[in-house]
């Protein structure tokens, strides 16, 4: 990794696709509830990076593949190095949203 990696984000469209072609993958979204309200992914679970603890009790299994998002990748990137922190073995932030291209639904 170099000085200034932390500058290049993930491209969401190849992480939405890689997510899609791995199985028993969870798409996680770590964006408030109000921001997942107005626009997601489809398929994608909602938990805040702030509650990033409730990933234990929703998804045990610490080898469960998770691809993770936000609005721009930030949130996300510190969800991943924190859900690293609690175990899980196979974790890749993808990104922001803000620079999905596929299909969004809202509730």
């Amino acid at each position: 990794m170099g000085l200034f990696d932390f500058l290049h984000s993930p491209d969401i469209n190849k992480g939405i696709k890689e997510y899609s072609q791995t199985s028993g993958a969870i798409l996680l979204d770590v964006r408030t509830p109000q921001e997942y309200q107005t626009g997601h992914i489809p398929g994608s679970q909602n938990i805040p990076l702030q509650e990033i603890r409730r990933v234990n009790a929703a998804i045990p299994d610490k080898s469960t593949p998770l691809f993770v998002h936000c609005q721009s990748g930030a949130r996300s990137r510190q969800a991943v190095g924190e859900l690293q922190r609690m175990g899980y073995l196979r974790v890749k932030n993808i990104g922001g949203i803000s620079a999905y291209t596929g299909k969004v639904e809202s509730k």
